[in-house]
């Protein structure tokens, strides 16, 4: 580790109704990966987009390099060496991985555009990185790792000696995160100070120098990984000890709530068949490209199925698209909540609100105030939902905190299933432990819950009997007490020899 590169010392930061960072100190050495670590809410993304310019502080000071700065905009912390990737990718997919890493920079000659000369120099920083994607690549073509990988060599073109990742591994797979860190090490010894920001605290030990807690916008403390157990970092990250990660509740099994018979949709839903219990949380686990999402989407009526039967207390229901699934008591927690789940731009009140309006309209279609009222108060009385008030955007809560918006617009209606797809996916451990009590209390209620989670200690952790996929079929039942992540791992790489298959055919 060199030289201190960014030095922020008081920093303040003031929205309507919440101080989000108070007092703030944070400071970062060249060639070394520094961990941000702390809750949703934490103010952990606040104070990285002062240091990239896309958020103005109210007080407090902030040197780069040395040299001291007010507040910079986006374009000048890019000049100075700053560079930030969010959590939600900013990418133009209809545009190629040249254009998107030189946009709004472009390389001219003359008056026009010198397109060869980009490509070119987009070529040489994907092959430094060793990334194989060709720079006349179309982004939304790419999976989400590849984008990953075309952010980091956009930082790298405006030669950012600052990189800023938050929640970089959150949509990849082991093999893509192990990439992912080779890059990151190779950028810490070219000198780059590189700040992390992530929730998946076991990555830590495999390229983290220095953690930096933060708690409820303020600073905690900074110290060495290696001096920390991860029992102290959660401790100082909640402000109190977690005994457990994965609480469980133990129920006996009762009828049989939910099942789904032969289902088939598109290529990654494959003859699927399956059952869920009162008193049990069914997960499902498998590799990515598995065809878990797929199916959770085609029992919920989002993508259409070629073939296939669900039921419901044993008797069929019809779930062509969401709004007949609503209304027979199915609902579905998506894995991207923001895209998905939310109205981001609305108020948590409405979003509560619009699923369930045959619920709280009159025979005249009026809404009734004080039904809503009721409604909203409720969900955010009884899933502890952080908010100065139910007229505040959806987008300006945390992670956390938006999760359970989604969740408490499903429980109004008193369903009778409800899916969780990656239920904590950029969630902080304690508002882990939070969804998993939701959860528990749903499987004590009879209601039936499946859990579709790509960290199987996770999956082992809060399910009783797990489901696993492989190439849109399920491979295995597994009872999670019983059964280990090799097993589990082992099911879930039974891909299906379709050389074989074909050749039988043709016999």
């Amino acid at each position: 580790m060199g030289e201190t590169i960014v030095s922020m010392n008081g920093i303040c930061k003031y929205f309507p109704g919440v101080k989000a960072l108070d007092n703030v100190q944070f400071e970062l050495r060249s060639g070394e990966v520094m961990a941000l670590l702390g809750e949703n809410g934490a103010g952990k993304s606040t104070l990285m987009k002062i240091l990239s310019g896309v958020y103005t502080r109210d007080a407090g000071t902030m040197d780069i390099f040395g040299k001291p700065y007010g507040d910079l905009l986006p374009k000048q912390a890019q000049q100075v060496g700053v560079a930030i990737i969010h959590q939600e990718l900013n990418m133009c997919p209809h545009l190629t991985v040249t254009e998107n890493m030189f946009l709004g920079r472009e390389i001219q000659r003359g008056l026009c555009v010198d397109k060869r000369a980009m490509e070119k120099a987009a070529e040489q920083i994907l092959s430094e990185l060793k990334i194989d994607i060709s720079p006349t690549d179309r982004v939304g073509d790419l999976p989400v790792s590849k984008q990953q990988m075309v952010e980091i060599a956009k930082a790298l073109s405006i030669k950012a000696r600052i990189l800023i990742m938050d929640e970089p591994t959150s949509a990849l797979t082991a093999k893509e995160i192990d990439e992912l860190f080779r890059i990151i090490r190779k950028l810490r010894e070219d000198g780059c100070g590189i700040v992390y920001i992530s929730h998946r605290l076991e990555e830590l030990q495999h390229i983290v120098d220095r953690v930096t807690i933060m708690r409820d916008g303020q600073y905690i403390m900074t110290a060495n990984f290696q001096d920390l157990t991860m029992d102290q970092i959660i401790t100082n990250m909640v402000g109190r000890e977690i005994k457990e990660k994965f609480p469980r509740v133990e129920c006996p099994r009762g009828e049989k709530v939910f099942e789904v018979r032969h289902l088939n949709a598109g290529r990654l839903v494959r003859d699927v068949s399956f059952s869920v219990y009162a008193g049990e949380i069914v997960g499902i686990a498998g590799l990515m490209g598995a065809g878990r999402t797929e199916t959770t989407r085609a029992i919920f009526g989002v993508d259409p199925r070629t073939s296939g039967e669900i039921l419901l207390d044993g008797k069929p229901i019809s779930c062509k698209n969401p709004r007949q699934s609503i209304q027979s008591g199915v609902v579905l927690i998506p894995e991207d909540r923001k895209k998905d789940g939310l109205c981001t731009k609305l108020p948590i009140r409405k979003n509560i609100a619009l699923p369930n309006l045959d619920l709280l309209c009159n025979k005249f279609g009026v809404i009734s105030s004080r039904k809503e009222s009721e409604m909203c108060d409720k969900a955010v009385a009884d899933l502890r939902i952080k908010t100065p008030s139910v007229e505040v955007n959806a987008s300006t809560l945390s992670g956390g905190n938006q999760q359970k918006v989604v969740v408490g617009k499903w429980l109004a209606r008193k369903s009778r299933v409800v899916i969780f797809d990656e239920p904590t996916r950029g969630i902080d451990v304690a508002a882990k432990v939070e969804i998993y009590n939701i959860m528990n209390q749903l499987k004590q209620q009879g209601i039936a819950v499946i859990c579709v989670s790509s960290e199987l200690p996770e999956v082992m952790g809060i399910a009783d009997r797990i489901l696993v996929m492989c190439d849109g079929r399920i491979t295995g039942e597994v009872m999670a007490k019983e059964t280990t992540q090799s097993e589990i791992l082992t099911l879930a790489t039974q891909f299906e020899n379709k050389f074989t298959v074909a050749a039988a055919e043709e016999e």
